[in-house]
């Protein structure tokens, strides 16, 4: 099963969407392998932003996911990366089609409400940094159900 990294940024905690975008997932047949509420300091959120480092956002998106509490988490399931992506949307909320967390919540790109790994690398890479302590790791007794 593959895994993903999925983190609810400081403007989806604070508008209290973290329970709507966790069953999204859920409902999706996903299973929920980390999460935790942390605040994150500008070296870290600089380092999980690096390879935006040389864009002319980064300072002002760095400001932002430092700006108040992030929801992070680890989903995993068949095609959690690519699937993931659709059930978020667009990067930028005014592309994102309705009924995609950022086609239903978010109007700004700069306030785009959630972060999903784009890549099954890329989501190795951000589980690392955010989980260094490891998941958890187990099974729901729904997977019989979801998967053939």
């Amino acid at each position: 099963m593959e895994q993903t990294f999925i983190m609810i940024k400081p403007d989806g905690v604070q508008r209290g969407l973290v329970g709507e975008i966790i069953s999204r997932f859920e409902k999706k047949g996903f299973t929920l392998k980390g999460l935790k509420l942390i605040t994150v300091d500008q070296p870290f959120a600089e380092k999980h932003y690096a390879d935006l480092s040389a864009k002319p956002f980064f300072r002002g998106l760095v400001e932002y996911i430092v700006s108040g509490p992030v929801c992070a988490m680890v989903w995993e399931g068949k095609n959690v990366v690519t699937t993931g992506r659709k059930i978020i949307g667009a990067t930028n909320p005014a592309e994102s089609a309705p009924g995609t967390i950022r086609g239903d919540f978010a109007i700004d790109i700069g306030r785009n409400v959630i972060h999903g790994s784009d890549a099954v690398e890329s989501a190795r890479k951000e589980i690392a940094l955010w989980f260094p302590e490891g998941i958890a790791e187990w099974q729901s007794s729904l997977h019989s159900w979801i998967y053939e």
